[in-house]
């Protein structure tokens, strides 16, 4: 089975040379997800909001593997400011309460300073 390459239609992918989701027998990669909205290409202020339109963002890539969240296995989410933590907690749990996929997060620099959270996940296919 050969492996699937899915663009997000972001013009670094071509730039860079990654995908924004792979699938290799049914495990299903995402890149790491920023709260871009990509429709105006705007990126709200607050953390909380950049971590639902993340959320939003990965749902779309999901489903271009035939995938949702409720099919995520495990999950990275990396902050820029440890003192945010706090305010993406209910976001996560909104979307990950009835999943709770394996969860790493921690703080680190991005490369867009306006980027104050990404999301990184892996999922299952669903089998029939």
């Amino acid at each position: 089975m050969a492996i699937q390459r899915i663009s997000g239609g972001s013009k670094f992918e071509d730039i860079i040379g990654y995908s924004r989701v792979v699938v290799d027998q049914g495990l299903v990669t995402v890149s790491g997800t920023a709260g871009f909205d990509y429709s105006d290409g705007s990126i709200a202020e607050d953390v909380a909001a950049q971590a639902r339109q993340a959320f939003l963002n990965l749902t779309d890539y999901l489903s271009k593997a035939n995938c949702t969240l409720a099919d995520i296995v495990r999950a990275t989410v990396i902050l820029t400011d440890a003192a945010e933590w706090e305010a993406i907690v209910p976001v996560i749990g909104e979307n990950f309460q009835s999943v709770k996929p394996a969860l790493t997060a921690f703080v680190a620099g991005l490369v867009d300073p306006r980027m104050k959270i990404e999301i990184e996940v892996a999922a299952r296919q669903p089998t029939e």
